[in-house]
């Protein structure tokens, strides 16, 4: 299998994006970004999985049978999911409390098994793990992006209590863009989210169709 390392990262930051290509994860990603430090949240515990998901299968690939392989994955997957569950309400309470549900949910997150089968089954450890954080930080940052579009668009700040959630490390990233914002309550709830994902892919779109003219391949 491949080990072009800039091929891999990237498909998992652009050409094949969990939300952008492969429209994955939709639920929690709507569900979750009303605010960037939400969006962040939630990438990062996505990334830890995917990243440890991919190394453990590619560590065990040689000792799994065709046969139980899926019921494998996502045992490794609802462990480390759990492990990140019992960690987040440990050590950033206040952040597990909001995200709530969508944590133990991670587990249903079809990015996670589809790289486990389609990747790190058939790879060895360092493009497994190259894999996962590719994936998980192109993730992270549609995450983010789209939190902080609604969370302007909806309040006028930005990773509004990141310090609270996130430590108190985190605080420069609190920044108020629009004071005395009266806020536009659409932009926070979920009919916000599915416009600006809309506008989010039209972009991508956009970019692509831009590139292929750039280099004369969209010619005709």
């Amino acid at each position: 299998m491949s080990t072009d390392y800039g091929r891999i990262a990237r498909a998992g930051l652009w050409d094949n994006n969990v939300v952008l290509v492969q429209s994955l994860a939709l639920c929690p990603l709507l569900a979750v970004t009303g605010t960037a430090t939400n969006g962040l949240g939630l990438g990062l515990a996505s990334t830890f999985v995917l990243v440890a998901s991919g190394v453990l299968v590619a560590l065990i690939r040689g000792l799994i049978t065709p046969e139980v392989r899926i019921p494998i994955f996502v045992l490794i997957v609802a462990v480390l999911v759990t492990l990140v569950d019992l960690g987040m309400n440990a050590w950033v309470h206040d952040l597990h409390r909001v995200l709530g549900l969508f944590i133990p949910l991670i587990v249903t997150n079809c990015a996670i098994l589809g790289r486990a089968e389609a990747f790190a089954s058939r790879n060895r450890v360092l493009p497994a793990l190259v894999d996962g954080l590719m994936m998980g930080i192109g993730f992270t940052l549609v995450l983010v992006v789209l939190g902080a579009v609604r969370e302007l668009i909806g309040n006028g700040t930005l990773f509004q209590s990141a310090a609270l959630m996130l430590g108190d490390a985190l605080a420069f990233l609190e920044l108020t863009l629009i004071p005395d914002y009266h806020g536009f309550l659409l932009a926070i709830l979920p009919p916000g989210g599915f416009i600006a994902l809309g506008f989010l892919l039209a972009g991508k779109r956009m970019l692509e169709r831009g590139s292929l003219k750039a280099t004369g391949k969209g010619s005709g």
